[in-house]
């Protein structure tokens, strides 16, 4: 399928490794001109490198903390001055701390807040225009299973990962009328550094070893395994494309089966 990516611009947060690098490196390969972004200047340059090897392309690679309202107002401006608009905007984020509710203090849920609700906000306020003026974008929410169902001992994402579904639903008929479609993914337990600590963490909690937590989550998703970046980045890629012309305001997730509510 061609996804019509080809001069499209894209933008994707927290994109220097994991589902964010996955994500930015599918759009590449689509043909889109990406934007990455990372807070640390080797790892973000070092993706860079790895999406050019890989398709061809050379990303713009943006160091910057997407918590700084100035940071992404720079990201937006950067892009622009090279590509002349945006047209995708990929927010994703790292996960917010770790820990039961009484674990908490205000000032974790309020860099969790920052972290994974606010930054989006302020992505979304600043790509806006350009997407309006050319009556057209494409937004994706990167978000969690946690939208769909609370997971345990992450109290902080469970709580605010509902928020942006929230913002979605609420924008997707605000945008349509411009030809702009907002969605959100929610992954499950995908291979990533953030699930290996989650994993790590657990394991200590138990004092058990780390591949018995891995080996019970394994037995928890039908299709039996973690999902690789890969695949998260391919359905990324779709909901970001022209292709995707008639589904906006939409929660998705790509669990492998784990989450059983309707």
């Amino acid at each position: 399928m061609d996804l019509q990516l080809h001069d499209k611009t894209a933008i994707v947060l927290a994109s220097s490794k994991g589902l964010g690098l996955a994500a930015a490196s599918a759009l590449a390969a689509e043909g889109a001109r990406v934007t990455l972004v990372g807070r640390q200047e080797e790892t973000v340059r070092e993706a860079a490198g790895q999406i050019e090897a890989r398709t061809g392309s050379r990303p713009l690679a943006v160091v910057a903390d997407i918590t700084r309202p100035q940071d992404i107002e720079r990201i937006v401006a950067v892009t622009v001055e090279r590509h002349g608009t945006v047209d995708i905007l990929v927010n994703n984020c790292g996960g917010p701390a770790p820990g039961t509710f009484d674990e908490i203090d205000d000032a974790a849920w309020q860099h969790g807040f920052e972290l994974t609700l606010l930054s989006y906000i302020r992505s979304i306020r600043a790509v806006l225009p350009y997407m309006r003026g050319q009556k057209f974008g494409r937004i994706v929410n990167v978000t969690s299973s946690a939208h769909k169902e609370p997971i345990e001992n992450l109290v902080v994402s469970s709580t605010l990962r509902v928020g942006v579904l929230g913002l979605a639903k609420t924008l997707a008929p605000e945008l349509a009328r411009d030809n702009i479609l907002i969605n959100t993914v929610g992954p499950g337990r995908f291979a990533t550094d953030r699930v290996i600590q989650l994993d790590e963490l657990a394991a200590e909690a138990r004092q058990v070893e780390v591949g018995q937590i891995a080996e019970e989550q394994r037995r928890r998703i039908p299709i039996g395994r973690y999902g690789s970046p890969e695949e998260m980045g391919t359905l990324i890629a779709f909901l970001a494309s022209p292709a995707n012309s008639y589904m906006t305001g939409q929660a998705l997730l790509a669990d492998g089966g784990a989450v059983r509510s309707l």
